[in-house]
């Protein structure tokens, strides 16, 4: 209980100085992406996508300046939600919103949190770092693959996340950023397989991101 309280006021007193040293930085630059999402491949190696839509409610909300949502599935009956919402600038308001304040607000508990990383693929080559975690409602189990990605990072802590916004609106002037999130359903109990498929689909797409997002 006593940890709880304590992380609870670390991020608020995080938020308070993120909105603070955002403020003051009014003449911060927005980056455009390098190409639309709207030119984002519907197919990726053996993956077609299928585009999905949110609420238009739920775009004013969430403040984005560009994003991709669309459902992916192969020939095997797999399927993976993309979701990439981009930010050109997170003043005023229009910060990140992080899936451990959704998710549990749709009814979906976390069961297992993890990290597991990732090849950036060429000419990068870095191992990426994402959160894995298992998500389960009633007996619906599935697994979500997040991090945040702008400004030559990747990142997985929303603590960091913040600290390194507040430095870069500061070093940098620049706020962008955005959040990437995949989810896949857990079919007949096989979480090691949904991993697997999560993780192969997941080194197509860091290079693709690279492309769109700026550097």
């Amino acid at each position: 209980m006593q940890m709880s309280a304590k992380r609870t006021g670390v991020a608020s007193v995080l938020m308070i100085l993120t909105f603070i040293c955002l403020s003051y930085l009014s003449h911060a630059e927005r980056l455009c992406l390098n190409k639309s999402f709207s030119t984002f491949p519907k197919q990726i190696g053996d993956w077609v996508g299928k585009e999905t839509y949110f609420d238009k409610k739920i775009y004013k909300l969430l403040g984005v300046s560009d994003t991709i949502s669309c459902s992916y599935s192969n020939n095997y009956g797999r399927q993976i939600d993309l979701y990439v919402g981009f930010y050109q600038s997170q003043r005023e308001g229009e910060l990140i919103h992080s899936p451990r304040n959704c998710m549990p607000g749709a009814g979906w508990n976390f069961v297992r949190e993890g990290k597991s990383l990732m090849n950036a693929g060429a000419p990068d080559k870095r191992s990426i770092p994402v959160n894995d975690i298992l998500l389960q409602k009633g007996n619906e189990r599935q697994i979500m693959f997040y991090w945040f990605q702008g400004r030559g990072r990747f990142i997985t802590s929303e603590y960091m996340q913040k600290i390194y916004l507040v430095i870069d609106s500061i070093t940098k002037r620049r706020t962008d950023e955005a959040f990437v999130r995949l989810i896949a359903p857990v079919i007949d109990g096989d979480e090691k397989e949904t991993k697997e498929t999560l993780e192969s689909f997941t080194r197509l797409l860091i290079p693709l991101l690279q492309e769109y997002l700026p550097s």
